[in-house]
């Protein structure tokens, strides 16, 4: 995640919808997990992942055999299938592993500081951070907490653009199709405390000089943050979000008045106008793509039609 690929193991579930990661796609297996696998969306009617099949230990137990093999960057590619994102390989459920190794993670709490509506059942939750808790953005944490008895916790991608006393991540919360760690999440409030364990991923911002961010549903959440960063760090930076409920309105208000490109497309729209927009091919700019398959698929060949290298895109494709 100019132009290196970094994929990092992700797994999905059916209700809380934040970013999470890299497969090829859902898992629709039932039940409540005990201990996931990576950061997490719903999807439902708003396009995202929620909490039902959200992970077995066998599917955890599986990445951390991953991690320890120690694949390297881009290195291992998908058979069979034209040339596009790199989605790494794919096990027997389907399932996608690329680069999952961990950077200086830790393990201990965190307490929420602040939550705040930021899009339609859609949450901005604000934690102080621990002493020498450090995260780009792009990369995730696991939160957790303790639900009759039992261990249960998630994997969510920062939005914050940096880490200095707080950090953010952004959660959807399906009414509807929720189950405990979402029902938790929405009666969170300044005081709650969870666990916390992180960050892991090596799919973020790492100063590049221009930032084109991709993103779909939850894929606001880090796209914002990204862009935001760079601006910070001097650099520029692109936005084109597809969503018919907009999120984070104000956070890409605020990228516009900065100067950065935004593009903001309906659910339906098509994406290669806006993309060959934003696309300049000036030295080390890379393309960020966060977004389900679908979103994923359209902006592959969006970049490609504009004349991009899609493979050199840094992606989380939440399934």
């Amino acid at each position: 995640m100019s132009f290196m690929l970094d994929k990092c193991f992700w797994y999905l579930s059916r209700s809380t919808r934040i970013v999470v990661g890299c497969f090829r796609r859902s898992s629709n297996s039932g039940g409540q997990r005990r201990e996931p696998s990576a950061p997490e969306h719903k999807r439902g009617a708003r396009g995202e992942t929620g909490e039902g099949g959200e992970g077995e230990p066998e599917r955890a137990e599986r990445a951390k055999r991953t991690e320890r093999r120690g694949t390297a960057r881009g290195s291992v590619r998908r058979t069979g299938a034209r040339v596009g994102f790199d989605t790494g390989s794919t096990d027997a459920d389907g399932n996608t592993f690329v680069s999952p190794g961990r950077i200086a993670d830790m393990d201990t709490t965190a307490t929420v500081s602040a939550v705040e509506t930021v899009g339609r059942d859609t949450y901005a939750l604000r934690f102080d951070a621990p002493d020498g808790f450090a995260a780009e953005p792009g990369q995730f944490v696991k939160l957790g907490t303790e639900i009759d008895g039992e261990s249960v916790a998630r994997f969510y991608t920062l939005s914050s653009p940096t880490v200095g006393d707080t950090f953010e991540v952004t959660i959807g919360i399906d009414p509807d199709e929720g189950g405990e760690f979402s029902a938790f999440l929405a009666d969170a409030e300044a005081g709650t405390e969870m666990t916390l364990s992180g960050p892991f991923g090596d799919q973020h911002y790492d100063g590049e000089p221009r930032a084109v961010v991709i993103a779909g549903g939850p894929g606001v959440g880090p796209a914002v943050a990204i862009a935001e960063r760079a601006l910070d760090d001097g650099a520029e930076a692109a936005v084109v979000y597809r969503d018919d409920d907009v999120s984070h309105a104000d956070r890409l208000d605020a990228l516009e008045e900065r100067g950065a490109a935004v593009y903001r497309l309906d659910a339906d729209e098509a994406l290669d106008a806006a993309v060959a927009e934003s696309l300049t091919g000036s030295e080390g700019e890379t393309v960020f793509v966060y977004g389900f398959a679908d979103l994923v698929a359209d902006a592959e060949a969006a970049v490609e039609a504009a004349g991009g290298d899609a493979d050199a895109a840094k992606v989380e494709n939440f399934g």
